[in-house]
This record gives C-alpha cells, structure tokens and sequence, in this order.
C-alpha cells in the first residue's frame, strides 16, 4: 500500500507499508511523476517488510530527477544502494548501525 500526505511542514510524504513490490514502485513513480523536480519530499519506508534490492534500486531510478528528496526508515544497506543508483542523498552517521 502507498499512501500520499502532507507533513508538517508542508512537504508531500509517501509512505510505503507492506511489500515493495511492482505495484508499490509504480504508484511511487506515479507520484513523484506529478511533483515538480524542486518539491519538497519524503519517502517514509518504515512500514515496509518486504525490500528487496531490486525495488530499492527501481524507486532510486524514479527518484533520481528528483531535488528535494529524503527518505525515511531505511538501513545502511538500501541508502547505500539508493547512492549507488544516482540518488542524491545526505549522508548520516548512525553509530547503532556500525
């Protein structure tokens, strides 16, 4: 399931629960499709179960064009992977993570 909200300060978020599977990535993309590139937005994936690498990399395909993107509730690995994939992203250290 992909649902879209307002945050508080004013930012469009996505927000994933269940699987990212083909139908999540395609309503991600569809989203982000109807956003201008300089947005702000936010992807929350902290209800996901299910990630594997190649939904990582196809949202990081859709993202990618994008300017103000941050995501949320992702591991080392899958912000690695995102990087990896063109997306532009802050980089955080998270000492419990090490």
């Amino acid at each position: 399931m992909v649902a879209v909200v307002r945050g508080d300060g004013g930012e469009l978020v996505i927000q994933v629960e269940g699987p990212l599977d083909r139908l999540a990535a395609a309503r991600i993309a569809s989203c982000v499709g109807d956003l201008p590139p300089a947005a702000p937005l936010v992807v929350d994936f902290s209800r996901v179960d299910d990630l594997p690498d190649v939904g990582v990399a196809e949202v990081a395909r859709q993202l990618a064009g994008h300017a103000g993107v941050a995501v949320r509730g992702l591991g080392r690995h899958q912000l690695r992977l995102l990087r990896y994939c063109g997306l532009e992203l802050p980089v955080e250290r998270h000492d419990a993570d090490e």
